[in-house]
């Protein structure tokens, strides 16, 4: 575990991606338990909107980190239409 924790430090780009990737999982997460909690539970339970909450700060935070990945350079796109208009 301190191994990869060590290869993470030295790599931010691995680092970003881990991150993007596990943030995106745990709004999976959150959208498969909100999906159990409105079959299951009863229609006076708040869990359903906190799982709604969890998963728009599991995503908003998804945004901010593409954002910051792509404003400093650690993500670029490779979209073949990029190439075109580039001189």
């Amino acid at each position: 575990m301190s191994d990869l924790l060590a290869r993470l430090a030295r790599e931010p780009c691995t680092m970003i991606k881990s991150l993007i990737i596990t943030l995106f999982i745990l709004a999976l997460v959150g959208l498969a338990c909100g999906f159990f909690f409105l079959l299951k539970d009863p229609k006076n339970s708040t869990r359903l909107l906190t799982s709604l909450k969890f998963r728009v700060g599991f995503c908003l935070l998804l945004i901010l980190v593409l954002i910051y990945g792509f404003w400093s350079g650690e993500l670029t796109s490779r979209a073949p239409w990029l190439e075109i208009h580039q001189p």
